[in-house]
């Protein structure tokens, strides 16, 4: 397992990082086997863990806390807030209010005294980044939290809350959690360059996109009982969904690929996005022990420039197969009323 520099902040963390949202009722509801997942995820050299509050109502957090127990100083632990965690309009979003509220909570359910690294897990666009921003300093100021980031930014809001914290005195944000892989080649038109400009990190999550590069999926085949696309059914969660057919044809071209340098896709596909020079950690999301043994060699697999240009040829650089996978879609677009006058 290697080890990088999580951006300018000093800490050391895997290249691979284990992501818990499969661990809990979202995903694998046996909790014991979600301890042992992770216990085998650090005994193989993963020092990094990726939660959130929303991941399973919070039972995920309460997973990772008794999976961490004694072990939690070895350990880097990063969470998020934003999403909903109940029907009181006020529990979600990024406001002082929520912040502060959403910390104390995470923190008892993790059971620790503080969090390594604590993300903004959408961009709220009804909340001054200001406001945002101070509460997150607070927390860092007071021990709580040892670093900041944000999820799913667009670049022009990643650059905005560098600049309100050099304006304003506030801790800086000191990574970005982008969607990253070989179908979704968004984030490398504008958000890694920002990350290599302001001296972020990038931890890319879904590398393999949902599943579709573990070459499970693929056109007319029903998705896999207990897979994402099973569990799920809906939205970007659909095999007809819009791009499915071009992913389709993809993925024996690009398994045909991977044999070829020796590799399975799933190896080929992560060790892709740990060749991008902004990426600090790829954020993998097994849900059971298979999948994570089936994971962890990527972390020491490197892509030779002939790969890497055949994968750029059938998958150009920049692009992104299928809108939904961008994830961030702007209320200018979302709302009817940001769009026609009244």
């Amino acid at each position: 397992m290697q080890m990088r520099l999580l951006g300018k902040t000093g800490i050391q963390v895997s290249n691979l990082c284990l992501g818990a949202m499969s661990f809990g009722s979202m995903g694998n509801a046996d909790q014991d086997d979600c301890l042992r997942i992770i216990g085998r995820a650090l005994d193989a050299g993963i020092n990094f863990i990726d939660t959130a509050d929303v991941y399973s109502r919070g039972e995920s957090e309460q997973i990772v806390g008794r999976a961490l127990k004694g072990r939690r100083d070895d350990i880097v632990l990063a969470t998020k807030f934003y999403n909903p965690m109940g029907r009181v309009p006020n529990q979600r979003g990024a406001s002082r209010r929520w912040i502060i509220k959403a910390c104390e909570d995470s923190l008892r359910r993790l059971d620790t005294d503080y969090i390594d690294l604590y993300q903004v897990h959408r961009l709220d666009e009804n909340t001054d980044l200001d406001e945002t921003l101070g509460a997150l300093s607070d927390l860092v100021r007071q021990g709580k939290v040892r670093a900041i980031g944000t999820s799913t930014f667009p670049a022009e809001a990643i650059v905005e809350a560098q600049w309100t914290s050099e304006r304003r005195g506030h801790v800086k944000v000191r990574c970005e959690q982008p969607p990253y892989s070989i179908f979704v080649r968004g984030a490398e038109r504008d958000i890694f360059p920002a990350c290599l400009r302001y001296g972020m990190g990038a931890i890319v999550w879904s590398p393999l996109n949902g599943g579709w590069l573990t070459g499970k999926y693929s056109g007319g085949v029903p998705a896999v009982e207990g897979s994402r696309f099973d569990r799920l059914d809906r939205g970007t969660w659909r095999l007809d969904a819009p791009g499915s057919d071009r992913k389709a044809d993809l993925v024996p071209r690009l398994s045909d690929l991977a044999a070829g340098a020796g590799l399975d896709l799933i190896g080929m596909a992560l060790a892709f996005t740990l060749e991008h020079p902004a990426v600090t950690s790829a954020i993998i999301g097994p849900r059971t022990m298979e999948q994570l043994e089936s994971q962890l060699p990527a972390a020491d697999v490197r892509l030779d420039a002939a790969v890497l240009d055949r994968i750029d040829a059938l998958v150009p650089p920049g692009d992104t197969i299928t809108r939904g996978d961008i994830s961030f879609e702007p209320q200018s677009l979302r709302h009817i009323q940001a769009r026609r006058r009244g």
